[in-house]
Parts: C-alpha cells; structure tokens; sequence
C-alpha cells in the first residue's frame, strides 16, 4: 500500500470521486510488521506457513502458521484441559474479563482498526461498526451473564413436595469457524458468550483476517481469560474445517449456505449441536408514505455498507410504484456520490472488496443483468485505478428472473429496484426466496410499519433502518429463518445455546409411588384428585 492512491489507471470522468488521503498517511508496512505478526501469532498451533494480503494492492500482509489436523486435535486437547478450570472460575470473575476487555477495545481501537481495513479492504467507519458490535457484546454479556446463567427455581410434580432447579454447565470446547467479512465480530464477538459461560473456544478464522481475531484474542489474554481457552488454528477452510466440527463440543459458523449444510450434517453426525449464520437476499420496502430522503440515505446504508459484503445487507429493494421513480432519482445520486477510498483514515464512504472471487460474482450479476435488459442507474463498473478488487456502489432497475442477480445472493455493492402497487404484494416479494435473514421497512407511520415487519419472514426486521437497529440490539436473539441459518446470536439464546440444561429434582416427605400404606388403586385415585386441584388452582 503506498502513500497516496494509485493514479497508474485514470478514474472514469463520470465515476465515484475518490476520497482523498492524507500525506505521509500509514502504510501497510507501518501497520503489520514483524514484531506484531511474532507476538500475535504466539500460541497459534500450526507446523506449516501461509499468508495473507490485503485487498487494497494484492499485496502479503503476514506470513502466518499453518495448521495440519493433527495441529487442530491438539488445540483441541489443550482447549479441554484448560476449560476444566476456567469454568469452575466463579461465573461473576469470568464476566469481569469481559468487561475489561471492553475498555481495551475502546482504548485501543485505532490498532484493530488499521488491521480491518488491510485485512478487508473496508472503509474505516464501516470497520468501526465492529467496534461498536463487540464493545456492546461485551458490556451485555459482561453485566448479564450471571443472570442467565444462574440457577432457576422451577415448580416441580408435587409442590412443595418436589424442589426442582434448572442449572446451566457449559458445553466443553466450542468449535467456531468464523468468516472474513466482519473479522473482528464475528470472531471474538461471537465468542464472548462461549467464554463467559465457562467453555474453551477453538476457533478457525479465515486466513486472509486471521490478524484481527489474533488481536482479539491478545486483548482478551490481557483482560484476564486463561491464553490456553482461546486456541486460534489457521488453514484452508476444507482442510481444517471439517477437522474442526470433528472434535468439538459444539460448532459455531457463519459463512454460506452452501458450506452451512457441511458443517450441520458434520455436527449431526456427531450428535452436536450447531449454531449457523448463513446467506441472504434481503429485502427493503419502502411504503408510499416514506421519508424519501430518509429512505436513500438508509438505502446507501443498508447495500454498501462493507462494499454490500454483509449478510445482512440490502440486495432487493421494494418502492411504492407512486414514489419510486423520485426515489430512485435521489437514491442514485446519493450512491454517485459516494467517495471511495483506500486510506488508513476516516473519508471515504466505501472501500473495496475483499477478493477475486467476489469481484467476479459481482461482474457477473451486473454484466448478465445489463445484456438481458436491465438498466443501470449508478455504477456497474470496477475502478482499478483506486485499487485491483474496488467496484463502483450499484443499482439496477428492471431486474426480472432469470437474472442471476434476481434471486442468487450477490454478497457485492449491488441492488435492485423493484416496484409494487400495495403492501400485500410488497410482503409477498419480500417474502419469495429460500433465505429469511433481515429487512427492513421504511414508514412515517411507524405503529403499520412493524406490523408489515411482523409479517415478513426474517431473524429480523428494522423500521426506518436498514440493519444496524436489529442488529445491534443484543438483549434480543438475532439469526436467519429458512436457508439464512439455524440458532441465534444475542440475548440469551446466545449464551445458552452454548450451555447444557441439568434438571436437578429433589423429592421429599413421600415418593411418587404408593406410600403410608396406600396400595396401587389408592395412590392412582389420590394423584388424580391432587392433578384436578393443580388444574382448579391453575397451576402451571
């Protein structure tokens, strides 16, 4: 990465503006060097070497450990070991790493926050939502977790006779394969709640954004957690993927469908539970009564947040038919206007994408879409004069089936206007695809708005946003319906998918059995006649 931007190519009159960067700005030599790749690797379990780069130049970021699967089962025999101790830590200590870890977070972000952007190509306010993510998922679960996890009173058979608690043991070792869209949250994000009930996490990033979870897992060491509970092993995906569900107690993924159904059908086998946050093709409605200008900025949001490589991001979005050309006017302006960028620095309003695979899929669904009648009202095209992997935000009007772009997830900036004449038939397209992530509605009257939301069939649902207000209220579960995925992260279905119930039950004064000399005929008559009083009482 050099000082200022690459200007080898010239920018298309037309195109993007490109954000400026400052002189003598940080580079990715300045940022990765060797002594903070020696320390962050210290601890990974790998005999071999890869490497990653940043999408900015193509260039190497890191030499980096490679795991073999013998690696990942003896991560795996570490991991058990040290959790044996780290859950009998009294659940309260455990919650206080947490809560000092946030403070690292905040007090060091600038560090996390120059390896996001190298490791992702991401403008750096879109890597500051991980921030934001990961510091919320650590005050919650930090202050919450002795809650859920506490033991519960529950009524037993016989009251008063029967004295029941549920109580809450932690899994063992989590295995946790995490992707490289939101390296920083969705690593330690999803990991905290493993932590704090009391498991050991083996966690797989992707290579390309393993230094970020690497950072994590630094700051969480200094915060307090054990360094043998946190094992980080690095590899291909198909290499050390499936080794990873083969030893685990539990399997945390998030990734595509496609790789969602191996991972379910390796844990099923096992006879392990499985979280999965998986694809989607989300859609945006927007109802005749919308703030217009409100709306375009959500929509700017909602689809090039992260170049449009979110899960949760806005692919299909569903105008009004009496507004939507007006909106479609300021909604491409606003996208034309957005400045690009490369810098280490706040500025630009999109970055890059992270890979060739992605530029490719994002060519395909707009080039195909173009030739078979769609017309383009901003983009559509790449920009290697800013950088190899950067494609100008794009929207496209007059998409129909058989469109790749149609209906397959593009997982790029890239979105498709659609008209409707009534809601009924805006729920009803929203609803018309195998994936069930997140939407979004946009209303003045907000009261109808959540109502439309209730119907459609998504994890979440935000009104008058794009993503960000689902998302980031963590007390609520999140997750995907149909082919977005099983589980839910958040709330307390996020710590307790990663905990096992235990049905403590203590019977007194008499046994559920004839007694005090009743015979067989006479216990059937009293304990009918006491389940009629429970009934009367209405007991639960």
């Amino acid at each position: 990465m050099t000082d200022s931007l690459d200007t080898a190519q010239t920018a298309p009159a037309d195109g993007n503006p490109v954000a400026s960067a400052a002189a003598g700005s940080r580079t990715a030599a300045d940022v990765v060097t060797k002594d903070l790749v020696a320390r962050l690797t210290r601890g990974v379990v790998g005999s071999g070497s890869t490497a990653n780069h940043t999408p900015f130049t193509g260039e190497v970021l890191a030499e980096l450990p490679e795991s073999t699967p013998e690696d990942v089962a003896d991560a795996f025999e570490r991991a058990r070991v040290a959790q044996r101790q780290w859950a009998a830590t009294p659940v309260r200590k455990r919650a206080a790493v947490l809560l000092r870890f946030h403070d690292l977070v905040l007090q060091r972000q600038a560090e996390v926050l120059d390896l996001i952007q190298l490791e992702t190509g991401k403008a750096r306010l879109h890597a500051h939502e991980e921030i934001q993510a990961v510091a919320v998922a650590a005050r919650h679960y930090g202050r919450k977790a002795p809650a859920y996890l506490k033991p519960k009173g529950h009524t037993g058979v016989v009251p008063t006779l029967t004295k029941v608690t549920e109580l809450r043991k932690p899994k063992g070792v989590v295995g946790q394969i995490a992707p490289w869209n939101y390296p920083f949250e969705l690593s330690v994000g999803d990991a905290l709640p493993a932590f704090v009930a009391g498991n050991a996490v083996v966690m797989k990033p992707d290579t390309e954004t393993a230094l970020t979870a690497l950072w994590a897992r630094e700051q969480l060491i200094e915060a307090g957690l054990p360094p043998e509970v946190w094992q980080v092993v690095i590899g291909d995906g198909p290499v050390v993927g499936p080794e990873v569900v083969k030893h685990a107690d539990y399997v945390s993924f998030t990734g595509s469908t496609r790789t969602g159904r191996e991972v379910a059908q390796g844990a099923a086998a096992r006879l392990v539970g499985c979280s999965l946050e998986l694809g989607g093709k989300n859609a945006m409605l927007v109802l005749h009564d919308a703030d217009i200008d409100k709306a375009a900025a959500g929509a700017v949001r909602g689809c090039f947040s992260s170049a449009g490589q979110l899960c949760i991001s806005i692919e299909r979005l569903y105008v009004h038919e009496s507004i939507a050309d007006e909106f479609a006017e300021r909604f491409a302006a606003r996208t034309k206007a957005m400045r690009l960028g490369n810098a280490l620095a706040y500025g630009a309003d999109m970055g890059s994408l992270v890979g060739e695979r992605q530029l490719e899929t994002v060519t395909r669904h707009v080039e195909e879409a173009v030739a078979k009648g769609a017309k383009l009202l901003a983009g559509g095209r790449p920009r290697p004069d800013i950088g190899p992997l950067f494609y100008e935000p794009t929207i496209l009007d007059g998409v129909q089936a058989p469109m790749a772009v149609c209906n397959e997830e593009t997982f790029g900036p890239v979105v498709s206007i659609y008209r409707f004449s009534d809601e009924d038939e805006a729920v009803a397209l929203a609803n018309a695809t195998p994936y069930g992530l997140n939407s979004s509605v946009w209303t003045k009257d907000g009261r109808r708005g959540r109502k439309i939301a209730a119907r459609l069939n998504t994890g979440t649902a935000n009104v008058n946003e794009s993503y960000a207000a689902g998302y980031g209220s963590v007390q609520s579960p999140m997750g995907g319906m149909g082919d977005s995925g099983l589980g839910r992260r958040h709330g307390s279905e996020g710590i307790l998918k990663y905990t096992e119930a235990q049905t403590v039950a203590h019977q007194r004064v008499m046994p559920l059995a004839p007694s005090f000399g009743m015979d067989d005929e006479k216990y059937a008559a009293f304990m009918s006649l006491s389940l009629k009083a429970m009934k009367a009482i209405r007991l639960r």
